[in-house]
């Protein structure tokens, strides 16, 4: 096969055992012939990673109304000084695996759906650090604290839009795909209490960012009605835009947070996860993008060290 892989033809002759003891004149019942030979090599999300792609990790926070006032202690976004909530249990499960494939630890985070200071209009897509030049908090804590910090100065209305914080992302991502090289890939993760109202914007959106190095997690907090939402997970069938456009490949993984209620933080982290490494493979092979430097380089450095 590697002569084919030169350019020359190989044949084999296909020999019957049995036919050439019983027949004299038996030469063969075939002959096997191979024109062309091509080795591709399906790089791995470990050859990405070794070869220094970086996990750029987004999050987005449901500050709406449905939430309940966060001064009260049945509301999903109550600061428990002993417990933390839901969004803290999930952003921390699943942000503190992200944040080891992400060199500088920064991480851009966002709220929808909530009137922000100082004229109190609605926005969906605010930094929770209130500085939109560079809505960055240093590594998970980071994001905790400035989570916590927001709260109080937030008034949470609706309604519960997605689309934009997905543009916001893919915009980035968008970017990123003129360096024609595998250096960053976008995660957004969603935190949301209830069912989207823009949804024909939000198919959209993740049409666009199917084409883009971008994934989508979606964590369902509370115990809403989410079945809408599995749509957007395109296991169960190809998500497609309002104009009937397919996604290019599936990019949003979406979970319930009350299926890991009782469950460990690592059991939440590996179903929400689950897909990445496919999704980012599937982008970089799909472009034709090789890892920027082999995991063998990798592998050769560790057996030349003591």
């Amino acid at each position: 096969m590697r002569g084919a892989m030169e350019g020359k033809q190989v044949q084999w002759e296909c020999i019957n055992p049995k036919y050439k003891a019983k027949k004299k004149n038996y030469k063969n019942s075939g002959i096997v012939i191979l024109n062309q030979c091509k080795i591709h090599k399906m790089h791995s999300f470990l050859d990405y990673i070794m070869g220094g792609c970086q996990i750029q990790f987004t999050v987005a926070i449901d500050f709406t109304a449905s939430n309940g006032d966060p001064r009260n202690s049945c509301s999903l976004h109550y600061i428990h000084p002993y417990q933390p909530n839901e969004y803290l249990k999930a952003l921390v499960a699943v942000g503190e695996i992200c944040q080891d494939y992400d060199s500088d630890k920064m991480f851009p985070a966002f709220g929808f759906g909530a009137r922000i200071p100082p004229e109190y209009t609605v926005s969906h897509d605010f930094a929770i650090n209130f500085n939109e030049d560079n809505p960055e908090c240093a590594g998970i804590q980071g994001v905790v604290e400035a989570y916590q910090s927001c709260l109080p100065k937030l008034q949470l209305y609706g309604p519960t839009n997605i689309a934009p914080i997905i543009q916001k992302v893919a915009k980035s991502a968008s970017e990123e795909t003129n360096t024609k090289e595998a250096s960053q890939y976008f995660i957004l993760l969603i935190l949301t209490d209830g069912v989207i109202t823009d949804m024909a914007d939000t198919r959209e959106a993740i049409v666009h960012a199917s084409h883009l190095p971008m994934s989508v997690i979606i964590v369902g907090v509370g115990n809403a009605d989410f079945s809408d939402m599995q749509m957007l997970d395109g296991d169960d069938g190809i998500l497609r835009s309002p104009k009937g456009e397919p996604v290019l490949r599936d990019i949003v993984q979406f979970v319930p947070f009350r299926n890991f209620k009782h469950a460990s933080p690592a059991a939440l982290a590996k179903s929400v996860l689950a897909e990445v490494p496919n999704q980012v493979v599937d982008y970089y092979n799909g472009k034709g993008i090789k890892p920027k430097c082999s995991s063998e380089m990798y592998e050769s450095s560790r057996t030349l060290a003591p």
